[in-house]
């Protein structure tokens, strides 16, 4: 029996992957290793992730039903941990039809297989960006998700909805996870605080959008994986959890931060609020505590620090700008 998890050679898939062959699962990693950003980066991941233990990589898309099939019949898989996904808030603007196709087709292939094969679990990679532009904080998961603000978060609530759709209809368990701005080692180089520290180390100006007020509920990769590990297991019949650090930290002190960790001052150029940006997520993760036994551990100077330090060896090395 083997866990299957998508987008696992992904900044969050390889972390997870790394704990679950740590202790002593058989995982398989179905990954398109895409050019949203460096094939390089990913395969560097793989290979962290490989070397933790019984792991296989599967190169093929979510979008590939036989190639799904084969490995839901060759590989005898008992849970679902999907990850894989298109991301970004303002790509899914320029290109909504990819996101749709991915998001949402990509999630109905895994859970059709799921369905037919029994699975004991699916487990499945959500977004704060499901709650929209709502001023009201804490989100909570009963709070209305009818409004997200960009294709990208419309996604990920259709894909929910799939998700609950499958468990009312053939008794599929399964847990949503809302996850809120992850950032550490192995982020993605399109996310905010990772284009902040490039140019930062640099000495370039960057684009800052808005006044600085806008904030970010930022939840450091390992308390992320805590949380997806525990739901991986947890006997839930259909949950929807938030998964973050209940802190948000607004954009002016996200950049005070890493300029204070990589020792160099910021040079902002100061651009208008984007189309599809929300002013602040917040999240009430009372429910992930209760259920999963959820805590926060990492605090944002400290996941920053950890991130510089991770930043600044993988560009000695080639990985990243």
């Amino acid at each position: 029996m083997a866990i299957l998890v998508t987008g696992g050679a992904g900044f969050i898939g390889s972390h997870l992957v790394e704990r679950l062959a740590r202790r002593g699962e058989r995982v398989v990693v179905i990954d398109d290793f895409n050019d949203y950003y460096s094939p390089r980066l990913k395969r560097a991941n793989a290979k962290l992730a490989a070397a933790a233990g019984d792991v296989a990589f599967v190169e093929g898309d979510i979008r590939d039903v036989g190639l799904l099939r084969k490995v839901f019949e060759e590989s005898s898989i008992s849970r679902v941990v999907h990850l894989a996904g298109r991301a970004g808030v303002r790509p899914s603007v320029a290109s909504p039809a990819l996101y749709v196709d991915v998001n949402v087709n990509g999630t109905l292939n895994l859970l059709d297989l799921a369905r037919d094969h029994k699975v004991k679990g699916f487990t499945f990679a959500s977004s704060s960006m499901v709650y929209g532009a709502s001023l009201d904080v804490p989100f909570c998961e009963d709070a209305p998700a009818d409004r997200p603000a960009s294709p990208y978060g419309a996604t990920k609530r259709a894909a929910e909805l799939l998700v609950y759709n499958y468990h009312h209809l053939y008794g599929l368990r399964a847990t949503c996870l809302r996850f809120f701005s992850v950032y550490g080692p192995r982020q993605r180089p399109d996310m905010a605080l990772h284009k902040f520290t490039k140019a930062i180390v640099a000495g370039k100006p960057f684009p800052f959008f808005g006044d600085g007020s806008a904030a970010r509920d930022c939840t450091y990769i390992d308390d992320i994986v805590d949380g997806v590990e525990a739901a991986t297991y947890a006997d839930c019949a259909f949950e929807v959890i938030n998964l973050g650090d209940s802190k948000p930290v607004t954009l002016a002190e996200m950049v005070e931060t890493i300029s204070r960790a990589v020792g160099k001052k910021a040079i902002l150029d100061r651009q208008p609020d984007q189309p599809g940006d929300v002013p602040i997520t917040f999240a009430d993760i009372t429910k992930a505590g209760k259920l999963l036994g959820f805590r926060p551990k990492v605090s944002f100077e400290e996941g920053i620090n950890r991130f510089a330090a991770w930043y600044m060896k993988a560009k000695a090395d080639g990985l990243v700008d």
